[in-house]
C-alpha cells in the first residue's frame, strides 16, 4: 500500500531549499568578512573556504551508498541543522581556526541536504516530468544565492571598524534562516510499498563507475563550474576590499550572477534544442573561461555587473548538464553514487581551488585567482568538446528499471535520474 503523499511536495521541497541556499549564500561572504575582521590574509581566506568542502569530500560516497536502498528525506533536517548550527557557531568563533571548523560543518550540512533532495526529486517524479522538476529543484538553489549575497551586504558594515560585530550577526541571522526551512519539510518523501525488502544488488566498485566513458569528463566539468562559483562568492569581497567597492555592492554584484543563473535554466530546454549538448557545454565553459579572466583586469563596477551577468548564465549550463551526462554514463544500478562521486568531484574543487587560490593571490594579487580559473574552465571546455564525440548529443532517457512504474520507484531500487538538475 502507498500513503498518498500531498501534490505540494515539490513546491514545499523548493521553498526548503530555497532558505537552505539563501543561509548558505549569506553565510559564505560573511564568513570571509568575519576572518578579514580577525585578522585573516588571503591565504587564510583559502583555507577557511576550502575546509568548507573538507567533511563532505570524504562523507559524499556513503551517502550515496545510503540513499540507493534507504529513505532520503531524514537527511534533510540532519542538514538543516548542521547549516544552522555552523552559521551561528561560526559567528561566535573567536579564532580563525574555530571559524575554519564551523564552516566545515556547514558544508557537511548542506551536503546532507543536497543529496536527500536530490533523492526524493528523482524517485518521485515520472521519466517525463524529471526535467522539470529537477528544473523547479535549482531554481530554488538559485534563488538563494540570490538573496543570500544581498541580504549579507546590507547586514555588514565596515564603517568605524564595524565589520567584526556586523559579520557575526549576519552569521546568527544566516543561522535563522536555515531553521526556516524546515517548517517546508513535512510528509515531503512517499512512503515505499509494503512487504519484504528485496535483497540488494552488489555495490558496483567505483573504480568501474570512474571508468566508465563520460563520468570522468562530466566530474570534471562540474568541478570547475562549482569552484567558479565558489571562489566568486569568498574572493570577490576580498577584491572588493582592495579596489574600494562597498560590502553591499558586492552582494548585489554576487546576486546579479545567481539572477543569471535562474535565467539560463529557465531557457536551457530552448537552448539544448538549438545547440546540443555538447555545443552548449563547451561554449559556456570557454566564454566563462574568458570572462573570469576578465574579472582580473582593473573594471569599472558597472562594467563589473555585466562581467558577473554573462558570468552567471554561462556557468548555469555547467552544473545540470554536467549531472545528466554522469547519471547517463554510469551502470544503471549505481546512478545515485555516480551522483555522489560528482559531489565528491565538486567538494574536491572546494577544497583545492580556495587553497591553491589563496597561494596565488597571496604571491600574485587577489586578482590572480579568476585567472586560475580562467584554465580550469578552458580545461573544461576542452572535455566537453572530447566527451561529445562518439555518442548523440541529446540521448533518450533509458527504460525504466523492472519493478517501477511511471512516478513511482519500486522501494529499495536505486532512483531513476536520467535528467537530473542540480
Amino acid at each position: 500500500m502507498v500513503v498518498p503523499v500531498s501534490r505540494t511536495w515539490l513546491l514545499r521541497l523548493v521553498i526548503a531549499f530555497a532558505f537552505a541556499q539563501a543561509a548558505v549564500s549569506m553565510a559564505r561572504p560573511a564568513v570571509s568578512y568575519r576572518a578579514l575582521a580577525l585578522g585573516a590574509d588571503e591565504r587564510a581566506i583559502g583555507v577557511i573556504a576550502g575546509v568548507y568542502a573538507l567533511l563532505p569530500l570524504f562523507a559524499a560516497v556513503p551517502l550515496g551508498r545510503r540513499t540507493d536502498h534507504g529513505r532520503c528525506a531524514p537527511l534533510l533536517p540532519v542538514g538543516v541543522a548542521l547549516i544552522a548550527g555552523g552559521c551561528a557557531l561560526s559567528g561566535t568563533a573567536g579564532s580563525l581556526g574555530a571559524m575554519a571548523a564551523w564552516s566545515g560543518v556547514m558544508g557537511l550540512g548542506h551536503l546532507c541536504f543536497v543529496i536527500g533532495a536530490q533523492s526524493i526529486v528523482a524517485r518521485q517524479s515520472a521519466p517525463d516530468e524529471q526535467d522539470r522538476n529537477f528544473g523547479h529543484f535549482t531554481i530554488g538553489a538559485s534563488l538563494g544565492q540570490l538573496i543570500g549575497p544581498v541580504a549579507a551586504g546590507f547586514v555588514i558594515s565596515e564603517h568605524d571598524g564595524a565589520m567584526g560585530r556586523t559579520s557575526a550577526t549576519a552569521l546568527v541571522v544566516s543561522a535563522a534562516v536555515a531553521a526556516v526551512s524546515l517548517t517546508s519539510l513535512w510528509r515531503i518523501e512517499h512512503r515505499g510499498e509494503a512487504g519484504p525488502r528485496p535483497a540488494r544488488a552488489a555495490q558496483v566498485p567505483v573504480t568501474r563507475i570512474l571508468r566508465t566513458r563520460g563520468v570522468p569528463a562530466g566530474i570534471f566539468i562540474s568541478l570547475a563550474v562549482l569552484s567558479a562559483t565558489d571562489i566568486l562568492t569568498a574572493y570577490l569581497p576580498v577584491v572588493g576590499e582592495h579596489r574600494g567597492i562597498a560590502p553591499a555592492t558586492v552582494g548585489v554584484l554576487l546576486s546579479v550572477r545567481a539572477a543569471a543563473t535562474i535565467a539560463c535554466r529557465l531557457v536551457m530546454t530552448p537552448l539544448l534544442r538549438l545547440l546540443g549538448r555538447t555545443v552548449l557545454v563547451t561554449a559556456t565553459c570557454l566564454l566563462a573561461a574568458l570572462l573570469c579572466a576578465g574579472i582580473a583586469l582593473p573594471v569599472p563596477v558597472w562594467g563589473l555587473g555585466v562581467m558577473l551577468a554573462l558570468l552567471g548564465f554561462c556557468l548555469g549550463v555547467g552544473q545540470p548538464l554536467s549531472m545528466t551526462t554522469v547519471v547517463q554514463a554510469a551502470p544503471a544500478e549505481a546512478r545515485s553514487t555516480a551522483l555522489a562521486l560528482r559531489l565528491t568531484g565538486n567538494r574536491l574543487g572546494q577544497v583545492a581551488a580556495p587553497a591553491s587560490a589563496g597561494l596565488i593571490a597571496g604571491v600574485a594579487g587577489t586578482a590572480a585567482p579568476f585567472v586560475m580559473l580562467g584554465g580550469l574552465l578552458l580545461v573544461a571546455a576542452g572535455l566537453g568538446v572530447r566527451g561529445g564525440r562518439g555518442r548523440t548529443q541529446d540521448c533518450p532517457a533509458p527504460p525504466l528499471s523492472r519493478g517501477m512504474t511511471a512516478g513511482k520507484a519500486a522501494p529499495g531500487n536505486a532512483p531513476n535520474v536520467d535528467s537530473g538538475r542540480y
